[in-house]
């Protein structure tokens, strides 16, 4: 069920003969939408770093000669764009941020505490190290810094503490076993205090963020949008917490004035002049869209037009 799939169609100002890149494809809901608008002419490039997405695309939707659905990740959307002639020439991108329902679902991906199954969390099981190698041999400290800097985490000290003690007892390597870490770290409330989140949301949060250096990721691909759009192109980018927000807010914020050695000045030069446009502001889910699907409560879309 793709997140706030209407304001995403009408941010993307779709043309029937448009070229347009789904930077995020999960399962294709958003990337359908998009292809129902175009006519025959019209191109989409799908791109998912996760193994698995790239493969429920059944038969008949990859014989569609418009869609051409790909391995790559937001951090080679510059690349990728290149390599099919399309760079400078994109009506839209769309990033859809963060992790997808059938990863959530499938325990053996291991990216909710509330299915045991192997700790991993990568995007791609074929990069990089799983969650659990990594808590093998983090230092406490550093573990520390990864909770309050990714995870905005104010139980971090206590919850690195925990973990660092537990993992000598023996290796922390299922999702359960971490979620029960942390929830015995994380001071209790009164039977009286409102309904909270799951204390082990913002761990396993800053370690899945940390894992597949999310951020970095969409810095990358923020960046390379800007060179990729055609004059006009729109840029939408659905967040799901306050880190990622706080990013595409500011970038939108900055590529919308000229560089800071030029602002005020009557003339500027056209390579120091601004390259976007916020097109209105942050776009949440209406409560009918959250009663359907309570995983959209906290998304966020921003919208950006190419100058």
């Amino acid at each position: 069920m793709p997140v706030l799939l209407g304001p995403v169609l009408r941010g993307l100002n779709i043309k029937t003969d448009g070229l347009y890149v789904d930077g995020t494809f999960g399962r294709g809901g958003h990337a359908y939408a998009i292809l129902e608008q175009l006519g025959p002419s019209g191109r989409l490039l799908a791109m998912d770093r996760d193994p698995q997405a790239i493969a429920s695309v059944s038969e008949r939707r990859s014989q569609d000669p418009r869609l051409e659905v790909i391995k790559g990740e937001i951090a080679a959307l510059e690349k990728l764009t290149k390599a099919r002639g399309l760079a400078g020439r994109i009506d839209g991108v769309l990033f859809d941020l963060g992790v997808s329902s059938p990863q959530l679902d499938d325990a053996g991906r291991g990216f909710s505490f509330r299915r045991d199954g192997p700790l991993d969390m990568r995007m791609d099981p074929g990069d990089g190290v799983p969650a659990s190698a990594w808590l093998a041999t983090v230092d406490k400290k550093t573990l520390t810094r990864i909770l309050r800097k990714f995870g905005e985490e104010p139980h971090a000290a206590r919850i690195a503490g925990a973990i660092a003690a537990a993992r000598k007892r023996a290796p922390i390597e299922r999702t359960t076993r971490l979620a029960e870490i942390v929830a015995d770290a994380v001071p209790r409330r009164s039977a009286t205090s409102k309904p909270r989140r799951h204390p082990a949301t913002r761990t396993f949060q800053a370690i899945r963020i940390f894992i597949n250096d999310e951020l970095g990721q969409l810095r990358a691909g923020l960046e390379q949008s800007v060179r990729v759009l055609a004059r006009g192109g729109r840029l939408c980018v659905i967040t799901f917490h306050s880190l990622e927000d706080r990013l595409v807010k500011r970038f939108i914020r900055e590529a919308s004035r000229e560089r800071v050695q030029y602002r005020g000045l009557p003339d500027v030069p056209p390579e120091f002049r601004p390259t976007l446009k916020a097109v209105g502001r942050a776009i949440v889910p209406d409560a009918a869209e959250v009663a359907d699907n309570a995983r959209a409560r906290s998304a966020r879309l921003r919208i950006a037009e190419r100058l």
